[in-house]
């Protein structure tokens, strides 16, 4: 019966189907496949799928599992005929327990199709246009259930990916075999003397070597020596070619081949990037696709392409476009989408030229330098041949920045100047610490590096000696360090650095690497590995965190005059509870994986709170009702980051099980001071008076009621300031992983009694100025 296994089975299809067009080779076959495992798996009597044809009216049976196999391809249905065209017209689910009585049903002789009397038929979607339908049935008359319906929707939209890049798959070999045709014709061509172009070598802009020191962004610690390797040279910039622009129907095909290509390949770069990092880490290839397949993207480019401008500079105007748009933008994360846009033009530049794909061989091992990183970069490259990675652009968001550090890479980047002092034979230094490039250092500069590179891996020994030792105080305080995480890819990084379980796991980073939001059933699969990662340590799971410099591109926010006073955070979840019951279900239903803990941002009242708490408890008593196994020992938390929730804290926390102090917020709401402003930089400063006794009043009230009190932000990543903190009574910390190392180290070089007597130094001082150079003094004589 459908309703007693469509619910536990419907992630299982998701995930093979998935695997489906690897397995197949032709678009009939993957069709064949999908519909004998959708059948099997969800035990129906039916499973068909017809497709539209071009002329957008005519509805044909491309596969079918329980019809007679014969009426594939033969049996074609307008979409004003039939139920199945009846799901086209209104492109939504058409449902009925007996198809044979329904005013739309088309009888069909050659499929025997009247011995099923149940009939859910739901469009397949390229975007808003409708490209077909699946269709199940069985036998007996029956209605199918809402969470059925909503399951089987999901199924639907991942098969409509398959269908559609199944028909890439086709069409790109009909034009390779075009293409090879044509080529052909060239060769033989030139065996009847058809004159070789001539190349010259460029002559070297670089004469001899000399020394010199570039700054740039330290994403990625570590250090390499070694040489360079110049890569991704060409960008917009560099016209020096003169292309011959054809007729603009070839111009068009032309663009059109290159288009489906790029699609395959980004493909196949999302599959490798999972296999080395995870699904999660390969998700923006994901939305690479979606934009190779906006057809606002390639319309525009089409419409350049019929002014004459040929299919390059229509592709390089219509990038730029779109980067000049995001670079607009304030949010950071949205700004660094500029990358992923000239990540999307370089592979459709290469297409058009007829570059492939290819893994790129590095016959030895490299310092990798380029103008900027993409993630395409990452997906190719040998990894273990890259020695370090140095860009001209690009930010600490990039995803290429992050794939580096999950790759323990040495990374800088923003280096300016970089392909002008930079050549093929130079010697480069390259300090992740602190973000210097050394060009052709002098014997004395290598020498102090290679001490000082022997001293980090000395002191990275060390801290990796202490991964497994507990942080405990000089006098047997022990102390917890929890891992912020965002990616599948931070568990590996938070165990080898020893966290003891994740004090802030942000959720909103796959919602930002998807097209749209995410199921509860995606949700599930994801929390669940983050929580079977971790076990038996828990796991704090916060709240979807939108708004003020984090939005996401399929989410229409309102335009306010300042956004992080605005609409954002647990204000979006409690106004649209259709995201936030979704979330919750997805946290719930993973919850009986691991220890958990729920974490709501932003909260400011105890009304909020209150309105939570009721939201939750029918999110729960819904699952329980499937018979959805629930866990019934889960903390509930609130962050503490606004001065109103610091003013209450001795009302919240007797609704609360822990809090979690901010840092990042707190310092920005209480100083009214945008951390993004550098106008205002000065005054987003951790170390004023009213920072210290906001965190001091919130561990007090935290204690006072026996309850738990947790630090997560980057105040906390300094050694001194955990130290400062942990003086204050908070014991609990939540930290970059990378961080934990040398944060435990402080603690096992101190006693409680030290930490208390600077922690009331400080809260005694006046100014920032004198606190901040009480802590210096402090942590040089600690040797922190």
């Amino acid at each position: 019966m459908v309703e007693e296994h469509l619910e536990t089975t419907g992630l299982r299809i998701l995930e093979d189907i998935s695997d489906l067009i690897l397995h197949s080779h032709d678009l009939n076959e993957t069709l064949d496949n999908i519909v004998h495992l959708v059948s099997r798996r969800i035990g129906t009597d039916v499973c068909s799928i017809y497709l539209l044809e071009d002329d957008g009216k005519t509805l044909r049976l491309a596969a079918t599992k329980g019809l007679l196999k014969s009426s594939v391809g033969r049996i074609t249905m307008k979409i004003s005929e039939g139920l199945a065209g009846m799901v086209i017209e209104q492109k939504g689910i058409v449902s009925t327990d007996n198809a044979p009585l329904h005013p739309r049903y088309k009888y069909f002789p050659e499929t025997r199709e009247e011995r099923f009397h149940s009939f859910l038929g739901m469009p397949l979607m390229q975007r808003d246009d409708p490209i077909g339908v699946i269709v199940i049935q069985t036998r007996e008359p029956r209605m199918f259930r809402h969470d059925e319906v909503s399951t089987l929707s999901t199924i639907a939209y991942q098969i409509s990916s398959i269908v559609i890049n199944a028909k890439l798959l086709d069409s790109v070999r009909q034009k390779e075999e075009e293409r090879a045709n044509l080529e052909r014709e060239l060769e033989k061509l030139k065996s009847l003397g058809a004159p070789a172009e001539e190349t010259a070598d460029r002559p070297s802009r670089r004469k001899g070597k000399r020394s010199l020191m570039l700054m740039g962004i330290a994403v990625s610690p570590g250090f390499s020596i070694g040489k360079p390797i110049i890569v991704n040279r060409r960008s917009p910039d560099d016209r020096i070619e003169m292309t011959k622009v054809m007729p603009r129907h070839e111009e068009r095909n032309r663009f059109l081949i290159a288009l489906e290509k790029a699609k395959i390949e980004t493909l196949c770069m999302e599959k490798r990037v999972a296999e080395i990092l995870s699904k999660e880490d390969a998700a923006i290839f994901h939305t690479h696709l979606m934009i190779l397949e906006d057809r606002g993207f390639t319309g525009r480019v089409l419409d350049l392409i019929d002014q004459d401008y040929g299919a390059v500079r229509a592709t390089n105007e219509t990038v730029a476009h779109y980067v000049e748009a995001f670079a607009r933008m304030e949010d950071p994360y949205l700004r660094q989408r500029s990358a992923d846009m000239e990540d999307i033009r370089r592979r459709l530049i290469d297409c058009l030229d007829g570059a492939k794909l290819n893994q790129r061989k590095l016959r030895e091992k490299r310092i990798i330098v380029a103008r900027e990183i993409l993630p395409s970069d990452m997906a190719t490259l040998e990894h273990d041949k890259i020695l370090a990675i140095i860009t001209e652009k690009g930010d600490v968001n990039s995803h290429g920045a992050i794939m580096a550090k999950s790759l323990g890479i040495p990374a800088i980047v923003g280096v300016n100047g970089l392909f002008q002092n930079i050549g093929m034979k130079d010697e480069v230094i390259v300090d992740g610490n602190s973000g210097h490039v050394l060009i052709n250092p002098t014997a004395k500069v290598k020498g102090e590096y290679e001490r000082l590179e022997a001293d980090f891996s000395i002191k990275q020994r060390e801290l990796e000696e202490l991964r497994d030792l507990p942080a405990v105080t000089h006098d047997g305080h022990k102390v917890i360090l929890r891992a912020n995480i965002g990616l599948l890819s931070d568990i590996r990084i938070a165990h080898a650095n020893g966290a003891d379980g994740v004090g802030l796991y942000r959720s909103e980073f796959p919602y930002m690497a998807r097209a749209c939001f995410p199921t509860r059933e995606e949700l599930f699969s994801l929390y669940r590995k983050v929580l079977e990662g971790f076990a038996p340590q828990s796991v704090t799971i916060r709240t979807l965190d939108i708004g003020g410099d984090k939005t996401l591109p399929y989410f229409t926010t309102p335009k306010e005059d300042n956004p992080f006073m605005g609409w954002r955070s647990i204000r979006v979840s409690l106004e649209r509870e259709d995201i936030f019951r979704v979330q919750l279900a997805g946290v719930l239903l993973a919850s009986p994986y691991g220890k958990m803990r729920l974490m709501f941002p932003m909260v400011s009242s105890i009304g909020e709170i209150w309105q939570i708490k009721n939201i939750l408890g029918e999110v729960r008593e819904e699952l329980i009702r499937e018979g959805q196994p629930v866990a019934d020992d889960i903390q509930f938390g609130i962050m503490v980051e606004l001065p109103a929730a610091v003013q209450t804290a001795h009302i919240l926390i007797k609704e609360v099980d822990f809090f979690s102090i901010g840092t990042n917020d707190l310092i920005q709401y209480t100083m009214a001071a945008d951390r993004n402003n550098p106008k205002v930089r000065k005054y987003y400063d951790p170390y004023q008076p009213a920072v210290i006794h906001s965190i001091k009043r919130v561990a007090d009230v935290a204690h006072a009621a026996g309850k738990p009190v947790c630090i997560c932000g980057e105040m906390a990543a300094e050694p001194i300031n955990a130290i400062l903190l942990f003086g204050m009574g908070i014991d609990e910390f939540s930290l970059a992983a990378p961080s934990i190392p040398a944060v435990k180290r402080a603690f096992r070089l101190v006693d409680s009694a030290t930490a208390q007597e600077i922690a009331r130094q400080v809260v005694a001082l006046e100014s920032a100025g004198a606190i901040r150079a009480l802590l210096e003094e402090a942590a040089a004589r600690l040797n922190l």
